[in-house]
């Protein structure tokens, strides 16, 4: 039986830090110019790394102390990311749970956040096993994280399906042996998923 293991955000969940920031900025090109100029997307991984949000926002507001009160907000707000669950992918993820499926995920998230979703989503509950990177130490692509959720669950690559939005993520599962759909039409999923026999 083929287990389904799914990204989480942009997957399931529609995220977009730069709705963090709107209404400070006049447009999203100044949101990203201002991520561009902090290294917003790198710092932010460390936290999906493992790093805390509290000792991450010390860090960059003391590298650009100008900007302090925006990067706080990066913590602070970071709920307004999600503007909540992308229907055709939760439903999929039910469907395939009630059926007994077996479904994993694997993500790149910080402990923090991950545990703020888990109370925010009840669907996120429904996976039997979670690769979470800050609890993992390890981020995707890495072939690690990937092992990682394999070896936990005696799962084979070849007997899995990954989803994610990341082409280079996607290209990481790959390599292992995974089958994968690449994440850019949320609404052929289902499809996709019913052309491999599963129960959506």
């Amino acid at each position: 039986m083929t287990a389904v293991v799914f990204d989480v955000g942009n997957v399931l969940l529609d995220w977009d830090q730069r709705r963090i920031y709107r209404g400070h900025f006049d447009s999203d090109t100044d949101i990203d110019a201002f991520f561009g100029e902090i290294g917003f997307f790198a710092w932010n991984l460390e936290q999906d790394r493992g790093r805390s949000w509290a000792d991450g926002v010390a860090r960059l507001s003391a590298a650009f102390p100008h900007y302090a009160e925006l990067i706080s907000r990066a913590d602070t707000h970071w709920h307004a990311a999600i503007s909540g669950p992308i229907r055709s992918s939760a439903h999929a993820l039910q469907a395939l749970a009630a059926a007994d499926h077996p479904v994993y995920a694997i993500t790149n998230f910080s402990a923090e956040k991950w545990a703020e979703c888990r109370q925010r989503y009840e669907f996120l509950h429904l996976f039997r096993d979670v690769a979470v990177s800050a609890h993992e130490g390890v981020v995707k692509p890495d072939p690690a994280i990937y092992q990682i959720l394999l070896d936990r669950n005696a799962l084979s690559a070849s007997d899995c399906l990954f989803i994610d939005d990341s082409p280079a993520n996607i290209a990481g599962a790959a390599a292992l042996g995974f089958d994968t759909i690449h994440f850019d039409e949320p609404a052929m999923l289902p499809g996709r998923l019913r052309t491999r026999g599963l129960p959506v």
